[in-house]
């Protein structure tokens, strides 16, 4: 699992969620401050979504993104302010970075921190504001800001689906802004940059936000329905008629990773069998109607997932 550049082991991260929210896993990994900390962090933003937010609540969030002794390299002191020294937004590798905006100076922007958490929890109310917006407008706002020294898009996504949950009135929701505002890097930063440079018209800035909150969504809606159609073929396919590879085959095709079909030789590469055997099982499961024959034949014969 990447998140924000380092490596995490999801395992990790699984148990962590589960032992915050009182889960019992059959089997449970080992965790670390990092990956107790995210999950306390994610938990605290969206569990507690109808809390007031506050300077304190948000440095909680930093001391938790970094723990005491997070690395003995370019230390990070969390649950603290940025000092004196330009911030600078940057992208890109250390050695070919890209400078896209420089936040306010220490001087200032205590107090538009200041401004930006009493408009957080006095807009929450505020019925001629549509959510969306205001989250848009939540995340703009925070990340240009940037108050702290290091992990100040991991806050600002959070801050941004805090706002969400507050729009819906719960904080349970089937989607990940951030996940979709990270696929898109390249372009989140050219539109940071502009806005950054740009006069006091966000209009460019609200459009690219809902269109990947709408990306978001849709593929939520994708995965949904691919869980349901995934659901609904295993309810009705004998699964005592297979084998592991059999198994192993058809997730990977419900999991939509052969979009034409697969082949033989496909066969044998993914359930790791002879040439023999990947026939003889592809016969198998077309013959229990788990799978479909494409009408090519010879090396151009593919097996595709029957839905019904």
């Amino acid at each position: 699992m990447l998140f924000e550049g380092e490596k995490l082991n999801v395992l990790s991260v699984r148990s962590s969620l589960a032992n915050k929210l009182g889960i019992s896993e059959e089997r449970s990994y080992a965790t670390t401050q990092q990956t107790d900390g995210l999950a306390e962090m994610a938990i605290d933003a969206i569990s507690h979504w109808d809390m007031p937010l506050t300077l304190e609540r948000i440095l909680t969030w930093h001391q938790l993104l970094f723990p005491e002794g997070y690395t003995l390299f370019n230390p990070i002191q969390g649950g603290v302010l940025r000092g004196e020294e330009a911030m600078q937004v940057v992208s890109g590798r250390i050695d070919r970075s890209k400078v896209h905006f420089e936040a306010p100076p220490r001087s200032t922007f205590e107090q538009e921190l200041s401004q930006f958490i009493d408009w957080f929890n006095t807009s929450q109310s505020n019925s001629s504001l549509d959510p969306v917006i205001r989250a848009a407008i939540t995340h703009l706002w925070f990340v240009t800001i940037h108050p702290l020294d290091d992990g100040n898009g991991r806050i600002t996504r959070l801050l941004t689906d805090l706002a969400l949950a507050q729009g819906e009135n719960q904080s349970i929701r089937f989607y990940a802004m951030s996940v979709s505002i990270l696929e898109r890097r390249k372009a989140y930063y050219d539109i940071l940059e502009s806005t950054q440079k740009g006069g006091l018209d966000i209009t460019p800035w609200l459009i690219w936000f809902i269109d990947t909150l709408n990306d978001a969504l849709l593929k939520t809606l994708n995965t949904i329905e691919q869980t349901l159609n995934k659901a609904n073929y295993w309810h009705r396919i004998d699964q005592t008629q297979l084998n592991s590879e059999q198994m192993k085959v058809l997730n990977r095709l419900l999991d939509g990773d052969f979009e034409l079909g697969i082949s033989s030789s496909q066969y044998q590469k993914v359930a790791k069998v002879s040439r023999a055997t990947a026939t003889r099982h592809l016969s198998q499961l077309v013959a229990m109607g788990c799978l479909l024959k494409t009408d090519a034949g010879g090396r151009s014969t593919r097996y595709g997932i029957i839905h019904r």
